[in-house]
């Protein structure tokens, strides 16, 4: 089809990262450690309750902003996981943390608006925020400061155009999880500069050392902050695209306002299962959260003993951000090298901004003995050996 029946603005979209590792050509041995999605499955009680409930009739549309019983859980979460009082008209449910994200962006970003992503970042995120309109600035950050960010570093990159600020933790990519004291600083300047701040909470169960905490909880951040929530990660429900935003009501309902266009309403079946799910989830994130963490306290451990590599100590989600400068690669060499010498594949760190150069992505999404049997053999290629 000819160029001029495509909209101007999506003529130069080109596959992200993630798409292009799905793309990766097929050999018998390899270990794909490129993939976000947990090889765990869903546990089997959330799936019967929800089936169970599909044959009783939860097959319809649900109401607009999502399922009454689901949305009054997301309320009793709040207060029972992190004493916030967060009330129903706040609550909008929606199909997937990514398409969460990008109706806050399309909800509150005009034409021309920045918004500012903290590298290294979610690898959708400048699309999604150039799809609606506004303008990607990313805000560097470097491994020497453990990838936290500083007042000092967002103030450095504020125009008369900047919006907004996405706040992601604990990260995809690097697993970091930001000190109170760098939520802190991000909400001071949040509220000295008059910034709506969209905090994408994905992965809230993967804090290793310490206990989530969410920026709208400080003080002056309900009113200007977004909250975007998924199922994926915290529940292990990758398939059922599920997630839900929190914002003030007159924004709460203007997402299920855009959202009517769009999609209307989650899936019923999934929304049942996520009243299950947050019903179950003490249950269910004992178990897998823990196996996460051996696999990537195990994967950190490894890359240690390898001269050519070296990571900081894991912290959160179920990734691991290796440092492979030590070799003298650069993150898209080193990804070669894996891939092609080694049958492992990752993703290279500038993927996810420039400040994620000279480091990969490793994603524990496998078993204890693919990733042994993945490291046996990095640990035998000649560039990892310096």
């Amino acid at each position: 089809m000819d160029d001029k029946y495509i909209a101007k603005r999506y003529r130069n979209l080109k596959p992200s990262a993630m798409a292009a590792a799905s793309a990766i050509s097929p050999r018998d041995d390899l270990i794909n450690l490129t993939v976000g999605d947990p090889d765990i499955n869903t546990d089997e009680r959330i799936i019967k309750l929800a089936m169970e409930d599909a044959l009783k009739g939860h097959t319809h549309y649900t109401t607009q902003r999502g399922d009454e019983e689901l949305r009054a859980e997301i309320v009793r979460l709040y207060k029972e996981d992190y004493g916030m009082d967060i009330a129903d008209g706040e609550i909008f449910v929606e199909t997937a943390g990514n398409l969460a994200m990008f109706l806050a962006l399309e909800a509150t970003v005009d034409e021309g608006d920045e918004v500012l992503i903290i590298e290294p970042y979610y690898t959708p995120y400048p699309d999604q925020i150039e799809m609606v309109g506004g303008v990607a600035v990313g805000v560097p950050t470097s491994p020497e400061n453990g990838f936290q960010v500083t007042p000092a570093d967002i103030e450095a990159k504020l125009t008369p155009r900047t919006k907004a600020v996405i706040v992601n933790t604990p990260c995809n990519p690097t697993g970091v999880c930001m000190t109170i004291e760098t939520l802190t600083g991000i909400a001071d300047v949040a509220k000295k500069h008059d910034l709506l701040v969209i905090a994408d909470d994905i992965y809230t169960a993967y804090c290793y050392h310490s206990k989530f905490t969410p920026i709208a909880s400080l003080p002056g951040m309900r009113e200007r902050t977004i909250i975007v929530n998924s199922f994926s990660k915290n529940y292990i429900m990758t398939g059922w695209r599920l997630g839900n935003l929190i914002a003030p009501p007159r924004m709460a309902q203007l997402f299920a306002d855009i959202n009517e266009n769009v999609v209307f309403t989650a899936p019923s079946v999934s929304q049942r299962a996520g009243i299950y799910a947050i019903r179950l989830r003490k249950d269910i994130q004992k178990e897998a959260i823990g196996e996460f963490r051996r696999r990537v306290e195990y994967v950190a451990g490894r890359i240690k003993d390898i001269p050519g590599m070296d990571c900081m100590a894991p912290q959160g989600t179920f990734y691991v951000f290796a440092d492979v400068r030590p070799s003298g690669l650069t993150s898209q060499q080193a990804v070669d090298a894996l891939w092609k010498k080694a049958g492992v594949a990752t993703l290279p760190g500038t993927a996810f901004g420039p400040s994620g150069e000279g480091f990969v992505r490793i994603s524990c999404t496998v078993g204890m003995d693919k990733l042994k049997e993945a490291f046996d053999r990095i640990e035998k290629l000649p560039e990892f050996k310096a």
